[in-house]
């Protein structure tokens, strides 16, 4: 039986790794919209690989370049914000929402909005809009189904059962390139070795995420807004090897843990093919040749990142919103040379000291949220800057 998709971020490795299974099974799907941000001649190369109804480039200026990409096709190309809305908006079986940053907060709405199944892999519908967006998928009757491989973990641990039984969930955490690094080395830590992550080959940005914890912290917030156990229940453990990509503990003293292989087909695939499986074409799990698993706590004195994000999202109100925003311009000037790696984390802090806002009620609300922190982070960086 043929399936419906959409794609929102085409061109990113969530993307691409979805495309990759797509075509595993080509004879199962019908690709309706693919997107991207200006990622023209990819973007239309791969549309007309998947035969695709609509493709939109979210940056207008490069619209030009996709219809020529695109000309003597069928293909109807679209560009600018309201563009990638309208494709969100376009009735299928599942859309895979994967556009970087608050550019997905509108169209992961707009996919919402039309109740139907949406694979999340956008951190910050649910950091900074998760009470707005949640209360959307109540209202629409929509379904979401986590992307990330650690939510996707946890998700597929509690199938079958109830989550009032829940004692613990746990997510786990590679601890990133500098997991054994001093103070003094992540002082001097480069952008090229904050990187090269040990486990993952992911963007630049989520890779320093990584390397500072901060990622982490972000999916605890994640984490409360997709299973409401209560923040008491929720905790971070460091698992260097990344096999085991999340556990959840029973009252019984039962934990259920999800293994498997560190590439993102495989939660991909899960959403995917859920609720059956599919195959990904990724190597089978090789015990003996791991050797070990091995388990540590969060060092939040050399990696406070976990605790500004805990912090945050006890606080409530915008803070939730303000961390990722302050975060984002953050590792921006790091990844520029502007600012130290341990700065990243002292710039966050510093943006949320002054945060005092209440909680947005609306995707409007959130985006002014998110402009404003975006503005006082800059605000502090340019402090950083004129002292240094």
């Amino acid at each position: 039986m043929t399936r419906t998709i959409s794609i929102l971020g085409a061109t990113g490795s969530v993307g691409a790794s979805t495309l990759d299974l797509i075509r595993r099974e080509c004879e199962t799907w019908r690709v309706v919209a693919l997107t991207a941000n200006c990622s023209a001649v990819e973007l239309a190369k791969l549309a007309i690989e998947f035969e695709a109804k609509i493709a939109v480039v979210g940056d207008d200026a490069c619209l030009g370049d996709l219809r020529e990409a695109l000309a003597g096709t069928s293909i109807e190309a679209a560009g600018g914000a309201q563009a990638l809305c309208d494709a969100a908006a376009r009735p299928v079986d599942i859309t895979v929402a994967a556009i970087v940053g608050c550019a997905g907060l509108a169209p992961v709405m707009a996919a919402i909005e039309q109740g139907g199944t949406i694979a999340l892999a956008n951190k910050e519908a649910l950091v900074s809009a998760g009470d707005v967006m949640t209360a959307a998928v109540a209202k629409h009757g929509a379904t979401l189904l986590p992307v990330d491989s650690e939510h996707n973990a946890i998700f597929q641990c509690l199938q079958g059962n109830d989550i009032e039984e829940v004692r613990w969930i746990t997510l786990t955490a590679s601890g990133g390139p500098f997991r054994e690094w001093t103070q003094a080395q992540l002082e001097a830590a480069t952008p090229k070795q904050a990187v090269a992550h040990p486990n993952w080959d992911m963007g630049a940005k989520i890779s320093v995420d990584s390397a500072t914890m901060m990622n982490k912290g972000l999916e605890f917030i994640e984490a409360h807004h997709l299973f409401p156990v209560g923040l008491d229940r929720l905790r971070i453990v460091v698992h260097p090897q990344s096999v085991i990509h999340s556990m959840v503990e029973y009252r019984d003293g039962s934990t259920l843990a999800q293994l498997g292989p560190s590439d993102m087909k495989v939660p991909i695939a899960s959403c995917l093919a859920w609720p059956k499986r599919m195959e990904t074409g990724c190597e089978p799990l090789d015990l003996p040749a791991i050797g070990e698993l091995s388990f540590f706590a969060a060092d939040e004195e050399r990696f406070p990142a976990t605790k500004l994000a805990r912090e945050a999202v006890h606080a409530g109100g915008a803070a939730p919103a303000t961390l990722n925003a302050a975060n984002e311009v953050a590792v921006a000037a790091f990844l520029a040379g502007q600012i130290g790696f341990t700065q990243i984390a002292a710039m966050v802090a510093e943006t949320l000291n002054n945060d005092i806002q209440a909680a947005p009620g609306t995707l409007d609300e959130v985006l002014a949220v998110d402009s404003d922190a975006r503005a006082r982070a800059g605000e502090v960086l340019a402090e950083i800057l004129e002292r240094d």
